[in-house]
């Protein structure tokens, strides 16, 4: 079954910068969009950003455009989340997820304060 271990989240200071990853299993990775999500307490979950199978195609949500980068190894079925440029409003559970599964992962915390 579908399975999703996020990992690489802290805290960092406004400015300051963290990698994701996503590492994935139970399915052929490289034939599925991942996607990463997030969730600010008190808020929905938010979509941040979403990467094709092959990697050639990425989606932003609008406030991590030019910030963020999402990336994957599919020799390593994995899916990363560069973050740069963070601020306290970043700060959230970060998720990834297939496109198109109901499954989530634990989630990793991002916290952005000085």
């Amino acid at each position: 079954q579908v399975q999703v271990v996020e990992s690489g989240g802290g805290l960092v200071q406004p400015g300051g910068s963290l990698r994701l990853s996503c590492a994935a299993s139970g399915f052929t990775f490289r034939l599925f969009s991942m996607n990463w999500y997030r969730q600010a307490p008190g808020k929905e979950r938010e979509f941040v950003a979403g990467i094709t199978g092959t990697g050639g195609s990425t989606n932003y949500g609008d406030s991590v455009k030019g910030r963020f980068t999402i990336s994957r190894d599919n020799a390593k079925n994995t899916v990363y989340l560069q973050m740069n440029s963070l601020k306290p409003e970043d700060t959230a559970v970060y998720y990834c997820k297939k496109t198109g599964s109901t499954y989530w992962g634990q989630g990793t915390q991002v916290t952005v304060s000085s």
